[in-house]
């Protein structure tokens, strides 16, 4: 299990409290200082897609060029983004037994914690 992201995004900001208050112990990956592989990025689009893993809403995709934005159409360009600038992912993203989960909703993050008997 991991957790990657940004340290100063609120998101992931909410999902580390609320981790921390479940008492859950994650390691953490910060995007802007450990980067991601392009290995990594293929095992996550192979779940999501690039489409969801690209983040259109975030500061990083508002401050791209109109022409850097048009470039993104594929996989192949979205990696290429992803991997020149990883802050455009949507985040955070939670690996837990070979998944992920993009962004944080607690009733999800509870679901995938809960104690199974």
């Amino acid at each position: 299990m991991k957790l990657y992201g940004i340290p100063n995004c609120n998101t992931v900001k909410k999902a580390r409290t609320w981790l921390a208050e479940q008492d859950i112990a994650l390691p953490f990956h910060d995007f802007k200082k450990q980067g991601v592989s392009e290995e990594q990025l293929k095992l996550w689009l192979k779940q999501v897609g690039w489409e969801k893993l690209v983040n259109r809403q975030g500061t990083t995709w508002r401050q791209l060029p109109e022409d850097a934005k048009a470039a993104v159409c594929d996989e192949a360009s979205a990696i290429r983004l992803m991997l020149e600038r990883p802050s455009v992912i949507k985040r955070p993203v939670l690996e837990k037994d070979g998944k992920i989960t993009l962004g944080f909703d607690e009733a999800v993050y509870q679901s995938l914690f809960e104690s199974k008997p």
